[in-house]
């Protein structure tokens, strides 16, 4: 092909950030383009940030508004294995709110976070159903001291203030990705909210929202489309987290969930060279690019692990 239609690869900016560079080459990243490649009718360009967070843009001018997906590279799939449905109860978590918003009062709620992560832990070392029973009771008294202080569904009712739209997430084998509709004249307002909301997440009302995932597992029990799915992926994979791993999640881990186990989930998985924002409608590279690199890019990338490797049977 001609040298002059053929998209030539955008300077990769990630490279600038010095020592991190090595952290970025070994971290499987797409090859960025500042121009489509031919035939390609949404017109996608592929842009990296300098914390090495990929960005897709597809310019589309019909309606004053652009679709927002944060990926991320990891589903049930980079489950451990002994705490399924970790992923997505994790997705869930990501709807809580940081330090900034949330809470009425974040000094005063803090201790009462604390409380909570320490007796998960030992709710998890404890098989002895008397003192589970004790556990528990703390639990309950812990979560209803941050709930006190909580304000609950305060993310979604300010970005409904803000004529945001279609808040909501999804978790499969190898992704969660989180969804808004944002009007064009709020870019810089969504990306300053999720900057904070992914760079310092609080997991509050983890007891309470626990409690709405199984219900969904109880749910998922009672549908024959779930079950058939879950039954047909473990036949076909029954050494390999895709079989062996639901995404929902199994009874037996849900009624023991891993508190600690999500904490070290999210701090793996979820740093921008291992991310991606996709933006499709009434956007360019030209608005986007420098609000993103302002709030975004200030994540820092960190070295990835290589999740543990199944097996696949032939069949």
């Amino acid at each position: 092909p001609d040298a002059s239609t053929t998209p030539q690869p955008t300077p990769d900016h990630s490279q600038a950030n010095g020592g991190g560079s090595s952290i970025l080459a070994a971290s499987g990243l797409p090859t960025p383009h500042a121009a489509p490649l031919p035939g390609d009718k949404m017109g996608v360009t592929i842009h990296r940030l300098q914390n090495g967070l990929t960005v897709y843009i597809s310019t589309d001018r019909q309606k004053p508004r652009f679709n927002a997906w944060i990926a991320v590279r990891a589903g049930s799939r980079h489950d451990p294995a002994a705490s399924t449905g970790l992923a997505h109860y994790l997705e869930h978590m990501l709807f809580k709110g940081p330090d900034e918003f949330g809470t009425r009062d974040y000094e005063a709620e803090r201790p009462h976070l604390k409380r909570v992560a320490e007796l998960y832990t030992q709710l998890r070392e404890n098989q002895d159903p008397s003192q589970r029973d004790a556990l528990l009771k703390q639990l309950d008294e812990a979560n209803q001291a941050s709930g006190a202080l909580a304000i609950p569904n305060e993310f979604d009712r300010m970005y409904k203030r803000l004529g945001i739209e279609g808040l909501n997430a999804f978790t499969s084998d190898e992704q969660t990705v989180y969804i808004a509709d944002v009007p064009s004249n709020r870019l810089e307002a969504w990306a300053k909210v999720e900057a904070e909301r992914f760079a310092d997440p609080t997991f509050r009302q983890f007891f309470t929202e626990i409690e709405a995932v199984y219900e969904e597992k109880n749910l998922s029990l009672d549908n024959p489309w779930s079950r058939t799915d879950e039954t047909l992926m473990l036949g076909m994979y029954p050494t390999h987290p895709y079989g062996t791993q639901p995404t929902i999640g199994t009874s037996e881990h849900l009624k023991n969930p891993a508190y600690e186990d999500m904490v070290d989930f999210f701090h793996r998985w979820y740093v921008p060279n291992n991310m991606a924002i996709v933006l499709a409608g009434d956007i360019d590279a030209e608005t986007a690019l420098p609000v993103l690199e302002q709030t975004i890019g200030t994540w820092q990338p960190k070295a990835l692990e290589k999740p543990e490797p199944g097996q696949i049977t032939p069949l």
